[in-house]
């Protein structure tokens, strides 16, 4: 599906659209640079999503502010009145000047100090520039992060904790794309509101002088902007037959997707055999009708006119362009993740680190959540963020087991803190084509992404201990994980015997 969003470039129209719609301030343009990247991240990957809004946020800043050439020549000029301002201190006056010293003296001064205004005026501009365009690019990758955690294929650890409770839990189906949308599409837009207001007064576009007016420079770059913006969506064009088909689909299939078992009414699937129908089934029927449904709208004159030429019509989506864009090595790896979550299980593994975790079991479980987050969301600072996963949640399971808390109560928290990378370079592929930019330091991301790790934590923890309480039952030990408690018994039971005989050998 996001491959046809790419092909046909209705990512570009939605994202220039929302642009135009939220106005170019610097706060709210970084406000629309966020919500855009998180939709779209939210069906295509992160590293996709960042990709397509770096390039548009360029443009916007070299509207805002010109390139580093003007800068460069606005420092020139700034150095040039400075060393104006010398010479005319080392300026000696004729002595034959002296009845006109006073009233030369007094127009020196003045000059001076015009000089002197003008230049502190340059340089908070190019200090506003300098913050504004790390404020734009460091928002990016942020947002594609967070966006991502809302939808259940909206980044790969959440297919895992998917995957992965089908093996550990086969009888648990409270999760499906419609209930974690449920819960986790509120926490998105709190965290991206909070974000939003943390990164705009971070780097300064949102002043605390609310009535400060605003400069002609700004002004005028401002309307710079707003022109290059509307020009970039007119060169789209008028919206072609394609990319209505493709935002129809897409909306259906969104529509099929959670309305499949949405918990609180009947979905469509209790319209078959329980099990029978799953998420895939939505995902398989709408990526086969892109496959023959044509790009250009059918012509019924062709079916009656027997000289109409005989062409071939494009498909919404083609089998070379799936191959091109779907990232296989990701199934690979995600196909790796479940085997070594299913060989920690059965080598009982996971249960020995489950049993070094006892100090957690005298912890209160609100406070467990909070130092497993924050535990995940530091170690995914230098590990990607799909091994982590794959590493904690076998882990997480057992220690749910062992607390008798409900399972997802540790594994959800876990999953989304995977997300929650935000103060290295390294941390995840949309930061590092941020940073690759060359606009941001190290010390940027990491002064900003402190604060942001700190409330995604906080966020998460209020989150789990309210609505998901209810969304997901996790007030209550489930008959499911009961299951597999007696099963996780056996096999330590099995160890230990295995053990015992083995030393009496």
């Amino acid at each position: 599906m996001a491959a046809a969003i790419e092909e046909w470039n209705l990512h570009r129209r939605i994202a220039l659209r929302i642009l135009m719609l939220v106005g170019v301030q610097p706060a709210r343009l970084i406000l629309g640079m966020m919500l855009t990247t998180s939709f779209l991240s939210m069906w295509l990957s992160n590293t996709a999503s960042t990709a397509m809004m770096l390039p548009i946020a360029m443009a916007v800043l070299k509207s805002l502010f010109g390139d580093k050439e003007t800068s460069r020549d606005l420092k020139r000029e700034n150095e040039e009145s400075q060393a104006s301002v010398h010479q005319n201190k080392l300026h000696t006056v004729p002595t034959e000047m002296q009845l006109l010293a006073n009233v030369d003296e007094k127009d020196l001064t003045e000059e001076k100090e015009v000089t002197i205004e003008v230049s502190s005026d340059i340089q908070k501009e190019e200090e506003h520039k300098k913050n504004v365009w790390k404020g734009f690019l460091i928002s990016i990758p942020y947002a594609a992060s967070i966006g991502g955690t809302a939808t259940l294929t909206g980044t790969a650890p959440n297919l895992i904790l998917s995957g992965q409770l089908k093996s550990f839990f086969p009888g648990c189906d409270v999760v499906n794309f419609g209930s974690w949308f449920v819960f986790a599409f509120p926490l998105m837009l709190l965290f991206l509101l909070f974000g939003w207001l943390w990164i705009s007064f971070l780097y300064g576009c949102i002043s605390l002088s609310w009535r400060k007016k605003k400069s002609e420079i700004r002004a005028e770059a401002e309307a710079r902007a707003r022109t290059v913006i509307r020009d970039d969506y007119r060169k789209l064009g008028p919206i072609k037959f394609a990319e209505q088909a493709v935002f129809v689909l897409f909306c259906l299939f969104a529509i099929l997707l959670f309305s499949r078992d949405p918990k609180f009414i009947p979905g469509w699937a209790s319209l078959f055999t329980p099990g029978f129908v799953t998420d895939a089934v939505t995902g398989v029927t709408i990526v086969t009708i892109l496959f023959f449904f044509p790009s250009k709208k059918p012509s019924l004159k062709w079916w009656f006119d027997l000289k109409a030429p005989n062409t071939e019509n494009q498909p919404l989506l083609t089998w070379r362009k799936a191959q091109e864009s779907v990232p296989w090595n990701i199934i690979l790896l995600l196909g790796g993740g479940f085997a070594m979550a299913k060989g920690c299980e059965e080598s009982g593994l996971s249960v020995w680190i489950g049993g070094q975790l006892d100090p957690l079991e005298n912890l209160p479980p609100a406070v467990a959540v909070i130092l497993i987050t924050a535990v995940i969301a530091l170690f995914t600072e230098f590990a990607s963020n799909t091994a982590t996963i794959i590493i904690f949640l076998p882990v997480l399971a057992e220690l749910a087991i062992r607390l008798k808390v409900h399972p997802l109560y540790l594994m959800i928290p876990g999953t989304i803190g995977c997300s929650f990378a935000f103060m290295l370079p390294v941390s995840t592929p949309p930061n590092s084509i941020a940073f690759a930019s060359g606009h941001l330091l190290v010390k940027d991301m990491a002064r900003t992404g402190l604060l942001m790790n700190l409330m995604g934590v906080l966020f998460l923890s209020l989150a789990i201990n309210t609505w998901a309480t209810s969304i997901f039952q996790l007030g209550s030990f489930p008959d499911w994980a009961n299951i597999h408690s007696e099963n996780t018994t056996l096999l330590v039971d099995v160890q230990n015997v295995t053990l015992n005989s083995m030393s009496k050998l």
